[in-house]
């Protein structure tokens, strides 16, 4: 997997340059562009429920599960049926879809696929979480499970990096719920250690970021065993077990493994764990039990949560004011602080006011629209909005264009990113022009003689 980086014609860093600055004599000035909060459902950041219509809490995203023997039917055979029926079904709503595969889901019919079970793999009961053994845990060592899982992990980023339909993908396979744990079943709370050998482990995640370029993934726990990959992390216990010091709380695994910077380049989201995810927007805060959920969100730079509660049964009046602006704190914020325009080149300064940075290479366009509001030429540029640091400096984006087949007159210059899944949530940036016209950021105006 690439690392996304912000790749423009021209990219700089403006430091310590005034939003109002000219550039050289004669040529274009800085026109200051004012910030406003972005909408709290700009794409693939934000609180997510899980998959369905809901009028109730503004959303970019989906969270669905899906048992692997739905798809794999055997060593090297797939149907993807099912798959595609959720991608299709968010796609439509104009969302993209955040999931995972499990093998063994506590309460739910097993995920194994049967050609396994036919086989002989040995499985587990356990009457924990409510599972009374409905759902089994599989021998993880077994070599025929893990060369299915990597059969799987391969065929599965043919087919689906880099699909607009997805925004994110956590690993899964393993443990409950995928969730690459088989508490208490560990070898300390319990004698038996259902969880794979460090080898298995590493096999599964080497055959991920092999096998997805494009299409981000995240991990459960940050190890050392996924510590150099281009994977990020998400945390399914969100302002419950997040904060230090506590060894086994998210942070705190991020600090013994040495990557509290790695939501730099690759994200970091997760569920507010579903015991607070109603009570933490209360005032004062009624939870029995919860960690400080800006603190949370300042240490881990979340883009994106679960938090079905918001949807269904859904908030009102103050409480979901703080909700929505805890929504919002996720993820980036992008805001244009300034533009210089000229007949053959556009110039924009691009700040994150955001907890972490966008981390897809959408392409940005830019367009001129004439006196009666219509798109009478378009520009792509190489400009991406990935890597844009939130804290840092502006950066600063210049590329040219061509106004020579424009009839003479003066014309708005818009700027967007485009979702690549064509019905898709538009990015929107942090700015009181944002959507004058539709979809478009306006930056100003242009004569052109």
């Amino acid at each position: 997997m690439r690392l996304a980086v912000a790749a423009t014609a021209a990219l700089t860093l403006a430091a310590g340059t005034p939003a109002a600055a000219h550039p050289t004599s004669g040529g274009p000035q800085w026109t200051s562009l004012s910030y406003t909060p972005a909408p709290a459902d700009n794409p693939l950041k934000g609180f997510l429920p899980y998959a369905g219509s809901y009028q109730t809490f503004p959303y970019s995203m989906e969270w669905f599960y899906l048992p692997l023997r739905d798809v794999m039917s055997g060593p090297r055979q797939f149907r993807w049926d099912a798959l595609e029926r959720q991608l299709d079904a968010i796609a439509a709503r104009g969302h993209q879809a955040v999931f995972r595969f499990y093998l063994d889901y506590p309460g739910k019919p097993t995920g194994i696929p049967q050609y396994l079970l036919d086989q002989g793999l040995t499985t587990h009961a356990y009457p924990d979480f409510g599972n009374n053994g409905v759902s089994v845990a599989p021998d993880y060592n077994d070599p025929r499970l893990t060369e299915a899982l990597e059969n799987f992990i391969t065929a599965f980023g043919r087919r689906y990096d880099g699909d607009p339909r997805i925004g994110f993908v956590t690993l899964g396979l393993i443990g409950f719920w995928g969730e690459w744990h088989t508490w208490p079943y560990d070898g300390y709370t319990q004698p038996e250690n259902w969880m794979p050998a460090t080898d298995v482990l590493v096999k599964v995640l080497s055959r991920y970021e092999a096998a997805f370029d494009r299409t981000r993934l995240l991990a459960r726990y940050p190890s050392p065993e996924n510590k150099d990959l281009n994977i990020g992390y998400h945390d399914d216990s969100f302002a419950f077990e997040t904060l230090p010091p506590t060894s086994w709380h998210f942070v705190q695994r991020l600090i013994d493994n040495g990557v509290t910077g790695k939501w730099r380049q690759q994200p970091v989201g997760g569920e507010l764990r579903p015991e607070i995810q109603s009570c933490l927007w209360d005032a004062p805060v009624s939870c029995g039990q919860y960690e400080d959920y800006a603190e949370s969100v300042a240490q881990t730079h979340a883009s994106w949560l679960i938090n079905h509660a918001a949807f269904e049964p859904g908030f009102t009046g103050d409480k979901r004011g703080r909700a929505v602006a805890a929504s919002r704190a996720l993820g980036y914020e992008l805001t244009v602080t300034a533009a210089a325009l000229g007949r053959d080149r556009v110039t924009v300064r691009v700040a994150n006011r955001g907890a972490a940075p966008f981390y897809y290479d959408w392409r940005t366009e830019l367009a001129a629209v004439d006196g009666k509001g219509r798109v009478v030429r378009r520009w792509p540029t190489a400009w991406t909005m990935a890597g844009i640091q939130p804290g840092a400096d502006a950066a600063q984006l210049t590329t040219r264009i061509d106004t020579g087949d424009l009839r003479d007159g003066r014309y708005t210059i818009v700027m967007r990113v485009a979702n690549p899944l064509p019905n898709g949530t538009p990015l929107r940036f942090a700015n009181t022009t944002q959507d004058t016209r539709t979809g478009w950021l306006t930056l100003g105006t242009v004569s052109v003689r």
